[in-house]
């Protein structure tokens, strides 16, 4: 199969998720317009917040089950949508915990909620609440419809009930690594680099790889063994992966990312790249800068600049491609199909591809 038919497949699945979760928020919104305009407005500006997005999520649940021989598309386009609004819950309750009113340069589901009070007259603090509470209201609403659409999927009931636990692992595990960076905020001391790749497993890598992939193989009837080994595998990738994002977080370009190089330092947030820097002699030189709040594009570049020559940098690229290689590592087990292998090798390549 040529790069373009890949694609043109990828994006037909793809396609078919946007079917669903349009199907879903149809439904949802006729059934709030019994509850006002206000309850549909919600749901709305739920929606809003679910479109546009690269699918992601759906796309590991479509890489493992075609790969793994699967043909009923219309119930992995049902699983696919539910680790979507899986994803839409977690990054919309995320930004509630940041205290976030804007993503990707736009207002999120708070900023919205909030430019609305502002503009009926509220002042900031009670404005600020309104759109912290009408966010909370609506991940509450994604997270909860997320199983539901498992239910919807048509699939049999033993195999409804794995898919659950999937979820409910993706679930369970993300939490953990979410109270985990809370404390992390707030701890007094820069935690190790262990304990910061444990944190990005459990928030991150767990919901968005191994999950996704897992539930793929479930629903085409794969063995135990290949569900753990992808498991294994999404493990992996994923650690990879949100390392090369606090990467471009830092020295990528926005024009590409679309994210901001300034936010992460200003957040202070705790990545492996920080955590090493404090080992070095040049952490005293960089240390006022990282989490301060008007932080410039000057001292901002006088921080790469240490993490460079520090070798903070360097070390988070070549842990992100140790871990790229243990993913394809677990792709060599001999009861990996080879039709999964072609599947994801691009997958880990696309994660290190990031950052050369």
């Amino acid at each position: 199969m040529s790069g373009s038919d890949v694609l043109a497949v990828s994006e037909e699945r793809q396609a078919k998720v946007d079917v669903v979760l349009e199907r879903f928020f149809s439904l949802a919104k006729n059934r709030a317009s019994a509850f006002g305009p206000e309850y549909v407005h919600l749901w709305e500006t739920l929606e809003s917040n679910t479109t546009g997005g690269k699918r992601f999520r759906p796309r590991m649940v479509f890489a493992a089950y075609e790969a793994l021989g699967g043909e009923d598309f219309e119930a992995a386009a049902y699983i696919g949508a539910a680790f979507e609004l899986l994803h839409t819950a977690l990054i919309v309750h995320d930004d509630v915990i940041d205290n976030d009113f804007v993503r990707r340069g736009v207002a999120n589901i708070s900023g919205a909620y909030r430019d609305l009070a502002t503009a009926r007259g509220s002042d900031e603090k009670a404005a600020q609440h309104r759109g912290i509470s009408a966010a909370v209201i609506a991940g509450d609403l994604a997270l909860f419809n997320s199983y539901r659409l498992i239910d919807r999927s048509g699939v049999a009931d033993n195999v409804r009930s794995r898919l659950i636990e999937v979820m409910d692992d993706a679930l369970f595990a993300s939490a953990a690594g979410e109270l985990i960076d809370v404390d992390f905020a707030t701890a007094p001391e820069m935690p190790r680099v262990d304990d910061i790749l444990t944190m990005e497993r459990l928030k991150t890598a767990v919901y968005s790889f191994e999950c996704p992939l897992q539930a793929g193989a479930i629903l085409a009837g794969a063995s135990e063994e290949v569900v753990a080994t992808l498991g294994d595998f999404g493990r992996e990738i994923g650690i990879a992966y949100q390392l090369v994002d606090d990467l471009l977080g830092v020295f990528g370009l926005e024009a590409e990312t679309g994210k901001t190089t300034l936010g992460d330092l200003r957040e202070g947030k705790r990545t492996v790249m920080i955590s090493y820097a404090t080992s070095t002699a040049e952490w005293d030189s960089i240390e006022p800068l990282i989490g301060k709040h008007d932080l410039t594009e000057e001292e901002a570049a006088s921080v790469r600049a240490v993490l460079t020559s520090c070798g903070a940098r360097s070390f988070a690229e070549g842990l992100a491609r140790y871990y790229g290689n243990r993913a394809l590592a677990r792709l060599a087990e001999p009861h990996i199909p080879p039709a999964l292998r072609v599947e994801l090798h691009p997958v880990a390549d696309a994660v290190l591809g990031r950052v050369k």
